[in-house]
Protein backbone atom coordinates (compact mmCIF):
# COMPACT_ATOMS: atom_id res chain seq x y z
CA UNK A 1 0.00 0.00 0.00
CA UNK A 2 0.99 3.99 -0.27
CA UNK A 3 0.38 6.74 0.70
CA UNK A 4 -0.31 9.82 -1.57
CA UNK A 5 -0.41 13.40 -0.05
CA UNK A 6 -0.94 16.00 -2.64
CA UNK A 7 -0.74 19.76 -1.52
CA UNK A 8 -3.14 21.43 -4.32
CA UNK A 9 -4.64 24.65 -4.92
CA UNK A 10 -8.31 25.12 -2.97
CA UNK A 11 -9.92 26.46 -6.64
CA UNK A 12 -8.41 23.18 -8.36
CA UNK A 13 -10.13 20.70 -5.98
CA UNK A 14 -13.49 20.40 -7.33
CA UNK A 15 -12.29 19.24 -10.45
CA UNK A 16 -9.11 17.04 -8.88
CA UNK A 17 -12.04 15.18 -6.58
CA UNK A 18 -14.18 14.63 -9.34
CA UNK A 19 -11.02 12.61 -11.33
CA UNK A 20 -10.42 10.84 -8.41
CA UNK A 21 -14.20 9.56 -7.66
CA UNK A 22 -13.11 8.46 -11.32
CA UNK A 23 -10.64 6.38 -10.36
CA UNK A 24 -12.79 4.48 -7.48
CA UNK A 25 -11.15 6.95 -4.66
CA UNK A 26 -14.23 7.72 -1.80
CA UNK A 27 -11.60 7.53 1.10
CA UNK A 28 -10.45 10.76 1.40
CA UNK A 29 -8.76 13.20 3.88
CA UNK A 30 -8.44 16.43 2.97
CA UNK A 31 -6.91 19.40 5.51
CA UNK A 32 -6.57 23.05 5.00
CA UNK A 33 -3.13 24.15 5.61
CA UNK A 34 -0.84 27.13 4.46
CA UNK A 35 2.41 27.00 3.16
CA UNK A 36 5.13 29.18 1.22
CA UNK A 37 7.55 27.64 -1.50
CA UNK A 38 8.62 29.25 -4.91
CA UNK A 39 6.03 31.46 -5.71
CA UNK A 40 6.99 33.74 -2.17
CA UNK A 41 4.28 36.23 -0.43
CA UNK A 42 2.06 37.86 -2.25
CA UNK A 43 0.42 41.26 -1.37
CA UNK A 44 -2.82 41.60 -0.33
CA UNK A 45 -5.23 44.65 -0.05
CA UNK A 46 -7.67 45.11 3.05
CA UNK A 47 -9.51 48.11 3.26
CA UNK A 48 -7.27 49.97 0.96
CA UNK A 49 -4.50 49.07 3.30
CA UNK A 50 -1.84 46.91 1.13
CA UNK A 51 0.17 43.95 3.19
CA UNK A 52 2.30 41.39 2.69
CA UNK A 53 0.89 37.48 2.89
CA UNK A 54 3.67 35.29 3.83
CA UNK A 55 1.83 32.33 3.05
CA UNK A 56 -0.39 30.70 0.13
CA UNK A 57 -4.17 28.87 1.07
CA UNK A 58 -3.81 25.28 0.34
CA UNK A 59 -5.38 21.86 0.61
CA UNK A 60 -3.49 18.60 1.09
CA UNK A 61 -4.87 15.58 0.37
CA UNK A 62 -4.49 12.42 1.94
CA UNK A 63 -5.33 8.63 0.52
CA UNK A 64 -3.76 5.53 1.15
CA UNK A 65 -4.32 3.43 -1.90
CA UNK A 66 -3.00 0.19 -3.14
CA UNK A 67 0.07 -0.22 -5.18
CA UNK A 68 -1.52 -0.81 -8.29
CA UNK A 69 -3.29 2.25 -8.14
CA UNK A 70 -0.81 4.79 -7.84
CA UNK A 71 0.22 5.77 -11.16
CA UNK A 72 -3.70 6.39 -12.57
CA UNK A 73 -3.83 8.77 -9.20
CA UNK A 74 -1.25 10.47 -10.19
CA UNK A 75 -2.02 11.33 -13.92
CA UNK A 76 -5.23 12.43 -12.41
CA UNK A 77 -3.82 14.72 -9.74
CA UNK A 78 -1.10 16.30 -12.20
CA UNK A 79 -3.66 16.47 -14.75
CA UNK A 80 -6.54 18.35 -12.64
CA UNK A 81 -4.41 20.41 -10.60
CA UNK A 82 -2.10 22.21 -13.09
CA UNK A 83 -2.59 26.01 -13.46
CA UNK A 84 0.89 26.02 -15.22
CA UNK A 85 1.17 28.29 -12.71
CA UNK A 86 4.60 28.70 -9.85
CA UNK A 87 2.45 27.51 -6.81
CA UNK A 88 0.23 24.36 -8.10
CA UNK A 89 1.70 21.96 -5.88
CA UNK A 90 3.67 18.71 -4.75
CA UNK A 91 2.68 14.94 -4.87
CA UNK A 92 4.15 12.87 -2.29
CA UNK A 93 4.02 9.03 -2.05
CA UNK A 94 5.53 7.20 0.91
CA UNK A 95 5.04 3.34 1.97
CA UNK A 96 2.53 1.95 3.99
CA UNK A 97 3.67 -0.61 6.25
CA UNK A 98 0.35 -1.34 7.81
CA UNK A 99 -3.06 0.02 8.73
CA UNK A 100 -5.45 -0.79 11.51
CA UNK A 101 -9.06 -0.77 11.34
CA UNK A 102 -9.51 -0.11 15.06
CA UNK A 103 -13.51 -1.11 15.53
CA UNK A 104 -13.01 -4.42 14.05
CA UNK A 105 -9.00 -4.63 14.48
CA UNK A 106 -8.41 -5.86 10.82
CA UNK A 107 -5.17 -5.42 9.72
CA UNK A 108 -3.52 -4.68 6.26
CA UNK A 109 -5.23 -3.92 2.95
CA UNK A 110 -8.61 -5.27 4.54
CA UNK A 111 -9.01 -2.20 7.21
CA UNK A 112 -8.43 0.51 4.39
CA UNK A 113 -9.97 -0.67 1.48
Amino acid sequence: MKKIEAIIRPDVFSDVRKALVKEGIDGLTVTEIAGCGRQEGRTGLFRGNAYEMEFSAKLKLEMVIEDFKVEPIIEAILNHAVTGEVGDGKIFILPVDEAIRIRTRERGAVAVF
